[in-house]
């Protein structure tokens, strides 16, 4: 995969007059996607999306409506506070935290796509055996060494804090702006 783009152009009272003409002002896009850049799409995306996110949660200079269910109880606006914000559009304090919150949650469930998070539930020695049967089948069965565990507990709570930050990822895709 080989992108470019070019600066954003700068824009003056006359590209207006420019525009009518036929002469146009536009940023230079070149994208080249190679067969294996589509292999496992999610994870190569990753490597790109991660960084803009961490820029954007940096450099942001406002945000969007946040669906308080989407936020964790305590940066929720209280029912004064959205009844203010439907009526006059007076934002509450928590405005920018909950848009904060929602681009961490974005960002941990891209970090981990290309990450061996599951590693972190898995403990012991994994001492397997095949046994063929008769019948050409084979099967897995524990060695006299295998202790090897999985927390699938944590495994599955991890794995729903990803899947929730890249719901969160397209939910508010658009929103994605600086």
């Amino acid at each position: 995969m080989k992108i470019k783009i070019g600066p954003y152009p700068e824009y003056r009272w006359y590209h207006y007059y420019l525009h009518k003409l036929g002469i146009k002002n536009e940023t230079k896009i070149s994208v080249h996607i190679d067969n294996f850049d589509t292999w496992s799409m999610d994870y190569t995306l990753s490597y790109i999306i991660e960084p803009m996110l961490k820029q954007l949660k940096v450099t942001k200079h406002g945000a969007p409506y946040v669906n308080p269910k989407d936020v964790p109880v305590k940066l929720r606006p209280t029912k004064k506070e959205v009844k203010l914000y439907n009526k006059k559009g007076v934002t509450d304090d928590m405005w920018f935290d909950r848009w904060t919150w929602v681009l961490g949650e974005m960002i941990f469930a891209f970090e981990n796509k290309h990450s061996d998070w599951e590693e972190q539930f898995h403990s012991g020695i994994h001492d397997r055996l095949t046994i063929d049967r008769e019948d050409g089948s084979s099967e897995w069965v524990k060695g006299p060494n295998d202790t090897f565990e999985v927390d699938w507990k944590g495994h599955t709570a991890y794995q729903k804090r990803i899947t929730q930050g890249f719901k969160l990822f397209g939910k508010y895709y658009e929103a994605l702006w600086d």
